[in-house]
């Protein structure tokens, strides 16, 4: 899938993730075996938030990583979910008092006023510098406009010392399994994605991005490049998936 120009792709996004909000949790789960959710486990587990700390979670869709740090940290200062697509946020919101009741900590921990939500643009985020302790993003790259500048937006609003976390889908290896997954992403992925969400062109352009997006060896280097350091990233899912991980 090719796009005439930024703006097009800009505008393609945020629409197709509108239409599929509704039913995008259980694709992912059907998609991924359940094994999306072990991923934000691990990526919370690696952001080693401090107590009372602050956390985004950018391009948060329906919450699943806000949801997961107040799960396992329930002394956090504050969470904020921020993404441009509302509908997507608007599912998050619906299922946030449901996820309270299930994750109040026994000590009696009330984590309900430590989210927040907020319709932010990940080239243009509207935060002060130096606010969070800890970026986290779960398959936002690969559908930026500006790689670097959404990077360096991360980092801007990241404090000293904390972390820039990326859980992302990277361009599959030309190795035997990396083209058996591409086959499995450009021709079951789609079938069931329509099936589910009757959006077949959404599941279309994810593995459409994946193939265009960088390595993560290359995700590293640009990582580097917007002055994060020690970063190092964790295979997962037999090499289909990547968790980056870079301290400012």
């Amino acid at each position: 899938m090719t796009f005439q120009s930024h703006s097009e792709k800009y505008h393609y996004v945020n629409h197709m993730f509108a239409r599929i909000a509704h039913r995008y949790d259980l694709m992912n789960r059907v998609m991924t075996m359940g094994r999306d959710r072990r991923w934000r486990e691990i990526l919370i587990e690696q952001a080693d938030l401090p107590p009372q700390g602050r956390l985004l979670d950018l391009a948060t869709g329906t919450g699943d990583i806000a949801f997961e740090a107040l799960r396992q940290n329930h002394h956090l200062g504050h969470v904020v979910g921020a993404d441009y697509t509302l509908p997507m946020m608007h599912v998050g919101q619906e299922r946030w008092p449901a996820y309270v009741t299930k994750t109040t900590s026994p000590n009696g921990t009330d984590i309900k006023n430590r989210l927040s939500w907020s319709g932010a643009d990940a080239l243009h985020l509207p935060f002060p510098d130096n606010t969070f302790n800890a970026v986290a993003n779960g398959f936002l790259m690969r559908n930026v406009i500006d790689v670097q500048t959404a990077l360096a937006e991360q980092v801007r609003v990241c404090k000293v010392g904390g972390k820039v976390l990326i859980l992302e889908i990277p361009r599959p290896p030309d190795t035997l399994f990396g083209n058996l997954f591409r086959l499995y992403f450009h021709n079951i992925v789609p079938i069931i994605g329509g099936f589910i969400t009757g959006q077949r062109d959404a599941y279309t352009y994810l593995p459409a991005s994946a193939d265009a997006f960088l390595s993560p060896q290359e995700l590293k280097i640009e990582m580097e490049k917007a002055g994060l350091h020690a970063v190092h990233y964790t295979m997962m899912m037999m090499n289909t998936v990547a968790l980056h991980v870079g301290t400012k």
